[in-house]
């Protein structure tokens, strides 16, 4: 089964705001998810095992900005969190490496560094684990891939030619994960009523 990218970018947005970020973060989630699916990455697993991680407690994993090194505390950072943090410091991030330890999913922090990317107008890596991507915020190049659990990473300017991305691509995701992603998502539905049950499929006021 695949899915376009809207259709993707939608039930990841849900999915996060069931999981307890508020909608604006809910909105890069979808974003970051999309990007990555685009770009034939699994995006929406990497989502999926993030919010099993964070369930609820989204702030638990808030970056605590120390110089170069950023770290949540006592528990595992969030990448989106991170990755809104890297965006809107972008100016100031400078050419030495920045270090962000213990990265839940750390796929999920690439389209912010894309972002970083193309504000600067240069390369950016990021390195978690054995894997590393270069990417100058359109295309990529990935060697390795990216660990499931929590990594330290590191992220630096990178000078790498960055090949002319491929069209995008509609998203793939693998039935469990987008089991994963609805059942969060459900929690945003309002519960059923008597009255809205009534007005339901087959009920008398229908049109």
């Amino acid at each position: 089964m695949t899915l376009s990218r809207n259709e993707i970018e939608a039930i990841a947005k849900r999915a996060a705001r069931g999981a307890g970020y508020p909608w604006g973060i809910a909105e890069e989630a979808g974003r970051a998810v999309r990007w990555l699916c685009a770009r034939g990455l699994d995006g929406g697993g990497a989502l999926a095992m993030l919010l099993a991680a964070v369930d609820g407690t989204p702030d638990a994993h808030a970056p605590r900005l120390d110089g170069r090194d950023w770290r949540a505390a006592g528990e595992a950072l969030c990448p989106l969190l991170a990755g809104c943090a890297l965006s809107d410091r972008a100016d100031a991030l400078g050419a030495g490496p920045l270090r962000l330890h213990a990265v839940a999913a750390p796929l999920l922090l690439v389209p912010f560094v894309a972002a970083v990317a193309r504000h600067r107008g240069a390369g950016w890596r990021i390195g978690a684990g054995d894997a590393s991507l270069v990417t100058d915020g359109a295309g990529i190049v990935l060697s390795g891939a990216f660990p499931c659990d929590a990594a330290d990473c590191t992220l630096a300017p990178d000078a790498t030619p960055v090949p002319v991305p491929p069209p995008p691509r509609r998203a793939a995701p693998d039935p469990a994960t987008l089991a994963a992603l609805e059942a969060f998502g459900h929690r945003t539905y309002a519960p059923a009523t008597a009255e809205s049950r009534r007005r339901g499929a087959g009920g008398a006021d229908g049109d």
